[in-house]
Order: structure tokens, then C-alpha cells, then sequence
């Protein structure tokens, strides 16, 4: 038997399949957020979602995230499983007392009785002008968490697969999703299933160096390695799918048999989930090294709203590049 055909799609398309899959195969699963319903999503990602399903399984809420992060995790208590939306993680600070002294600790407090199967996503990142309120990549600091699972889907399988895996997780789930990506087209199976978010993908094999990443800033550090293949050098891509748990073995593995680590993180420097994996890199795999490990993050100021601003505040594939021509040349 063939396979089945690729179909063209986008990654918001492939969100609205993930969810729609979702409400479609379990009657538990509802959606909830600003604008969800009549609007469609903020992104248009659950457009159409209303009309089908219903108000009861489409909610719209009031604004006011801490409210409905609140009565998400009720409802996953409940039996129910719950996909709130909250529209950028900026606005998640609002409900981080739900998610981070409630949603996260409840199995432990409760002394392994109550889980909360909730998911959460949120759009994330910089890149299309919405100024230092809507596009920060906060990511980070949710990796922080203990009780937290942290997805950030960088492709469009995983856009579509990672919700409905995150359905099957007794505990809460946070799915991160690139805001710049939300039109990006390629290529979907027209077979819908989970897909594994407890391992990261080498997208590019290589010896020189590894680029490790993730989200919309994946797509930069493939630029950087298409571009360091016209000059002799040969990079690895690692998308690292989930931020927390990290898979150590596929980082360590990539590093310790090229050598040489480029972190890339939209988030700031300071503090960053690039200086964790940095460490795990100096802990576990320090005398593999030929060169020390380079982080290039965002640049620490609130995100610009001016174009040329932003993207100067960015990671780019330009300094990718200049990073591993530094590494490569300079140690041999």
C-alpha cells in the first residue's frame, strides 16, 4: 500500500486540525479563551470551531486570564479535558498564580491524588510588530517549573500532533506557539495522530557544530546551516520539541560528537533556557568540547515595536553564522 499523499498546509491550519481532531474523537475536550468563538481566535486558529461544536465545547470568556486559567484547572479536576488559550504569554502573567501555585502543584500537595490534566497554549515571540506587551518569549521561565510539561512546536506535525498528546498527560501541559510561524506553510500528513514530545528531533545531521533550538528560532539556525554548508562547514539542527523535561541524550549526543554547541533562545540572556542547556552541556560533556559554548539570545531591552528595531533585537542568521565561523575556524 502507498503511502498517503502530503497535503500543503500552514501551521495555523494544522493548530485548527489539532483541535478539531481533539473535540471531535473526545467529548470531554473543550476549548475556552478571548475570542475563541464568534471571532475565530485572536490567530484563526479555532475559525469554524463555533459553528460545528457548539458554545458549550467553544467558550469564549470574559477578559480576564486568571479567571478562566482558574476555572480551566477546576474543570480538569472534574473529569474534563480542558485546552484553555490565552492569547499571548505576556498575558499569562496574569494567571501565573493558577498555573504556577495551583495547576503545577496540585498532585504533589494533595499528596498524589488529584492530577490536572489541563492544557494551555499561548502564542510567544517577537517578529511581527506587537510591540514589548505582546511579544516577549517567556517560555523560559515556565521551564522553570516543576509539575509543568512545556511544548513548543516548531513544525507543522507537531503543531497538529503535540495537542493531542498533550490531551493523553494526566498532568498540565503548556504548548508554546510562535506567533511568526502561524502562516508558515509545508507540507501535512493527511493522517492525524499524536506525536512524541518527550524526545527532541535532529532535523540536520552534521559534524562541525550543533545548533540547538527551537520554535521560530529552529527555522534561523537551519538558515545558518544551509548557509555554513556553502563554505565547507557542516552543522547539526537540533529542535528541542519540549523545553521541559529537555532530553539531555539527544543534546549531548549531537555535542559530543561534534564538538562545538550554538544555543539559540528568543528569550534574554540573562537567566535563559540557553544557560541552562549551556550548564547541562559543561556538566555532562565539558571534556568533549574543542570550543566554549555560544549562546545568542535576544538582545535585553522590551521587545521595539519599529521593524528594524525588532528584528535588530532578535536572533538572527546572520549572527548564527559569524558564531560558528568563530568556533569552526578559530579551533580547527
Amino acid at each position: 500500500m502507498s503511502a498517503p499523499t502530503q497535503q500543503q498546509s500552514s501551521y495555523r491550519e494544522a493548530v485548527r486540525a489539532g483541535l478539531h481532531e481533539a473535540l471531535q474523537q473526545d467529548e470531554r475536550v473543550f476549548l475556552m479563551g478571548e475570542d475563541v468563538g464568534a471571532y475565530g481566535g485572536c490567530f484563526a486558529c479555532s475559525k469554524g470551531l463555533l459553528e460545528e461544536f457548539g458554545p458549550e465545547r467553544v467558550r469564549d470568556t470574559p477578559l480576564s486570564e486568571s479567571t478562566f486559567t482558574g476555572m480551566g484547572i477546576g474543570a480538569a479536576l472534574g473529569g474534563m479535558r480542558p485546552i484553555v488559550e490565552i492569547m499571548t504569554v505576556n498575558f499569562s502573567l496574569l494567571a501565573l498564580d493558577q498555573i504556577v501555585n495551583n495547576a503545577a502543584t496540585y498532585l504533589h500537595m494533595s499528596g498524589g491524588l488529584f492530577n490536572v490534566p489541563l492544557v494551555i497554549r499561548m502564542a510567544t515571540g517577537g517578529g511581527k510588530q506587537l510591540a514589548a506587551q505582546h511579544s516577549h518569549s517567556l517560555e523560559g521561565w515556565y521551564a522553570h517549573i516543576p509539575g509543568l510539561k512545556v511544548l513548543a512546536p516548531a513544525t507543522l506535525e507537531d503543531a497538529r500532533g503535540m495537542l493531542l498528546t498533550a490531551l493523553e498527560d494526566p498532568d498540565p501541559v503548556l504548548i508554546f506557539e510562535a506567533a511568526v510561524l502561524y502562516p508558515m506553510e509545508g507540507e501535512l500528513s493527511p493522517v492525524i495522530s499524536s506525536v512524541s514530545i518527550d524526545r527532541a528531533n535532529v532535523i540536520r545531521t552534521g559534524r562541525d557544530l550543533s545548533i540547538i533550538s527551537y520554535g521560530a528560532s529552529l527555522h534561523k539556525g537551519l538558515g545558518a546551516a544551509e548557509q555554513l554548508s556553502e563554505e565547507g562547514i557542516n552543522a547539526e539542527v537540533i529542535d528541542l520539541r519540549s523545553l521541559r523535561p529537555l532530553d539531555d541524550a539527544t543534546i549531548i549526543g549531537s555535542v559530543k560528537k561534534t564538538r562545538r554547541a550554538i544555543i539559540v533562545d528568543e528569550g534574554w540572556r540573562s537567566g535563559s533556557l540557553a544557560a541552562e542547556i549551556s550548564a547541562r552541556i559543561m556538566e555532562q560533556a565539558f571534556y568533549e568540547l574543542d570550543a566554549p559554548v555560544e549562546r545568542i539570545c535576544s538582545v535585553e531591552v522590551p521587545m521595539p515595536y519599529a521593524a528594524h528595531l525588532e528584528q535588530a533585537a532578535l536572533p538572527q542568521v546572520t549572527s548564527i553564522v559569524e558564531a560558528a565561523r568563530r568556533m569552526v575556524v578559530r579551533n580547527g
